[in-house]
Formats: C-alpha cells, sequence, structure tokens
C-alpha cells in the first residue's frame, strides 16, 4: 500500500505511535464467479485490492480508484460485504509504524480493463475460481473477509460494549 502524503505528513509528527485509518477493499468477481486478486510488491502476498481512504474522499470512490490503479480494471460496486476491523487488520511495518485499518469491503463487477500490476504496489493481478485461493500466500485479514462474506447479510462483528451498570 503506498503512503499517502497526509499519512506522511501524520508520521512525522507522531513517529511510529499507531495510527487508525479507513480503507476500503474491492472483492470484484467476473461472469465467470473468479475473484479479482493483487500481488503486493513488498510483501509477495495476494489479496484483493485495496487501499486507505484520502481525506473527504468516499469509501467508494477509494473503491473504485484503488482497483484501477493496483489492477487496471474499472469496476462497478454492486454492494457492501462489510466492515471490519480488529486485530487481522492491523500491524507494524518493518520501518515501526503501527496501523490499525476499519476496512469496508464491497463487492464489484468488472466493467472493463484487463488484469495488470502495476509494479509500483503490485507485482501481478489476476482472476482466480474459487478453488485456486486456498494454494496462494494470501494476507491473514483475506481470510477473515472470505469467511464472513459468504452470509446473506452484510458483516459486522457484533458490539461487546456495554454502559456500565450502576
Amino acid at each position: 500500500m503506498a503512503i499517502p502524503e497526509f499519512i506522511k505528513s501524520l508520521r512525522a509528527k507522531i513517529g511510529t505511535d499507531l495510527l487508525q485509518v479507513p480503507t476500503a477493499t474491492v472483492m470484484a468477481y467476473d461472469d465467470r464467479g473468479r475473484l479479482l486478486l493483487v500481488k503486493d510488491m513488498a510483501s509477495g502476498l495476494w489479496g484483493p485490492p485495496s487501499g486507505i481512504v484520502d481525506p473527504y474522499e468516499l469509501p467508494s470512490d477509494t473503491a473504485v480508484r484503488e482497483v484501477w490503479e493496483e489492477a487496471g480494471v474499472y469496476v462497478e460496486l454492486t454492494h457492501i460485504l462489510g466492515v471490519f476491523a480488529g486485530t487481522p487488520f492491523s500491524g507494524v511495518y518493518p520501518n515501526g509504524d503501527q496501523l490499525s485499518v476499519v476496512a469496508t469491503v464491497f463487492s464489484a463487477k468488472p466493467i472493463r480493463g484487463i488484469p495488470r500490476a502495476d509494479y509500483e504496489e503490485t507485482s501481478d493481478a489476476r482472476f482466480f475460481h474459487p478453488n485456486e485461493l486456498e494454494k496462494l500466500s494470501c494476507y491473514p485479514h483475506f481470510h477473515v473477509i472470505r469467511q464472513a462474506v459468504g452470509q446473506s447479510q452484510p458483516y459486522f462483528k457484533p458490539a461487546t460494549w456495554c454502559p456500565e451498570t450502576p
């Protein structure tokens, strides 16, 4: 994931302290039921196209833009699959930056374009049949999303917070 300028500016002020950011992720399925994935240049791991929502940007615009930038495919978003956060969606980068994300995950269908890597963030991009996914080295959070999105309703983890009783 490329580092947006506003994140670089924040990092100059807070260093490597934990930063929570909104992201958009796209599960784009073609007419044959194959899922579009991209291979991250830095880690070599596969996952759906995703990125940080820029200030004042709609998550839906982030979603469409990121698929285009990372995979060269223009998509139409069809619905929200879920909102995800927590430990599988956080980590520490090799430079020590701590990041936690709240990911809005969209379903989409490709409109045009042939998957291709951008060679800045991604080294490969292609569609995979569901039975091919288990053989890939993928981000752990991708497996969390895949397990949850098979439900008929948009996914969210149920609330655990409640007010203290007097």
